[in-house]
């Protein structure tokens, strides 16, 4: 589908700690706070496209300053549950960057975005990247989630392409809030592999107990 046509100039705004998704790639959220479940309503009427994007972990503020660079994501299931949840899939399209804030009268919050920056998002060029290029960094990530207690499966990960295996890496890696948006940043998939190297030896050198990358 072309997706390039139909993205928003303004998008609500999910902001969640620690919490990244790029495009190309899907994760499911329960949602059950008020002005989520409101966000939801609204995005199912429209677009059904949702900004995801971190807080800053500085701000004292009720309401929380918001990192530039998030990312678009579209609802492509929908579910509730007994209790009132509702239970999503969201699939990334695109990274974007926030131009301003929307005042608005609603219980979540709204951006006006821009998609400039990131246009190879839409137009999925493949990059000269090999599963060999991988194998240090998924020895050290396999040794790194072993002793996080995280479980993943990697003979299922391999089998996507280079493009997700790297982003799902990103998204599912027990990295601090700034690394994970240093990654959200990187411009393409190859700086992103290099980031994410650089990220490990860190936790490497500081066996495995670093808490951000300066």
């Amino acid at each position: 589908m072309d997706y390039k046509s139909k993205l928003p100039n303004k998008v609500p705004v999910f902001p969640i700690s620690n919490f990244i998704i790029f495009p190309n790639t899907t994760v499911p959220l329960n949602i059950f706070e008020p002005r989520y479940i409101e966000m939801v309503d609204d995005s199912m009427k429209h677009s059904k496209m949702i900004g995801m994007v971190q807080p800053k972990k500085t701000s004292n503020n009720s309401i929380p300053e918001l990192y530039s660079v998030g990312c678009v994501g579209k609802i492509t299931s929908f579910n509730e549950s007994e209790d009132g949840r509702y239970l999503i899939i969201l699939n990334g399209l695109s990274r974007f960057k926030i131009i301003d804030e929307i005042k608005n009268n609603k219980l979540y919050r709204e951006c006006n975005i821009s998609f400039n920056e990131f246009k190879d998002d839409i137009n999925f060029n493949k990059e000269d990247i090999k599963f060999a290029d991988l194998k240090l960094i998924f020895k050290d990530l396999k040794n790194l989630f072993q002793k996080k207690g995280y479980i993943v499966n990697w003979k299922e990960l391999e089998k996507q392409d280079l493009n997700q295996t790297i982003n799902t890496l990103a998204m599912a890696s027990p990295f601090s809030l700034e690394e994970k948006q240093a990654l959200l940043e990187t411009q393409n998939l190859i700086s992103r592999k290099f980031k994410l190297e650089e990220i490990i030896k860190t936790y490497l050198s500081d066996d495995f107990s670093n808490t951000t990358i300066q």
